[in-house]
């Protein structure tokens, strides 16, 4: 798996109280993929778990559904890799015609447009854990971020199975992944799961940043039942939730937390 250069410029400095001084820096490079030849995206991204970033962006924009559909290849030479994936799921991504827009991420990012509308309308999935349980989930999410415990600069996710909550959070927590940017967090997790045996479908996810239209749309396609975060999700991330079936609970560590999309009272 490719990884990024050793940087002679950027030292580590020495830690205090369980975190790095005000010098500390978050790594962030970039790294391409092509699909069936030809350019995809290029994500400024935090340097690891790159296949599982790849993996998860795949099936995350509709390229793939299982391992099986493609054949990954790193480059030797340079962070970046090349998909090969059956040519009738490029012509059906293309044929969704979504337009490319500037993303609500962090800095000018380009991406395309989240469509409430091009979501399979779906039934609701599954309620999210009670409030106390998610708030042990996010707990144990923080616990294990070393990233996060370094410089305090970083997204994380992870994917929840219900049936793990009764042997406690850190139990039920799968797939964890660090990333500068929160839609690679998501994808590196999903693509974990994956690349481990484990489709998304059914699980829960918990992130660490605002739930956006592009995110919930990720979450949509994997099939997750429900996605909660510290912060708050966008108007479109909640249409999508609707139309999806899924759960977006927003506030879920401090205050009350809010639930929002399929089988809640704003739901239409």
């Amino acid at each position: 798996m490719p990884t990024a250069p050793d940087s002679p410029e950027l030292s580590r400095p020495a830690k205090r109280s369980g975190r790095m001084s005000e010098l500390a820096v978050v790594e962030e490079v970039p790294v391409w993929l092509e699909v069936n030849g030809r350019p995809a995206v290029t994500w400024m991204c935090t340097p690891e778990m790159l296949e599982e970033l790849a993996i998860g962006w795949l099936h995350g924009e509709g390229y793939i559904d299982s391992l099986e559909e493609v054949h990954l290849r790193p480059c030797a030479t340079d962070l970046g890799f090349w998909a090969d994936v059956p040519a009738a799921r490029v012509d059906a991504v293309n044929a969704e015609g979504r337009r490319p827009v500037l993303a609500s991420g962090c800095g000018a990012v380009s991406t395309f447009l989240a469509e409430p509308a091009t979501v399979e309308a779906r039934p609701p999935r599954g309620s999210p854990p009670e409030a106390e349980q998610l708030r042990a989930l996010f707990k144990a999410l923080f616990a294990r971020g070393e990233r996060y415990k370094d410089t305090g600069g970083i997204h994380a996710a992870a994917l929840v199975d219900p049936a793990g909550l009764e042997a406690g959070a850190d139990a039920a927590l799968l797939s964890h992944a660090e990333d500068i940017g929160r839609h690679n967090a998501v994808d590196k997790a999903i693509g974990g799961a994956l690349l481990a045996g484990r489709e998304a479908a059914g699980l829960g996810l918990l992130v660490t940043g605002r739930i956006s239209a592009e995110l919930a749309f990720k979450a949509a396609r994997a099939g997750v039942n429900w996605v909660a975060t510290p912060s708050v999700p966008s108007t479109l991330a909640i249409e999508i939730a609707r139309r999806s079936g899924m759960v977006l609970v927003g506030r879920a560590v401090s205050g009350s937390p809010h639930q929002h999309g399929a089988g809640t009272p704003d739901a239409r």
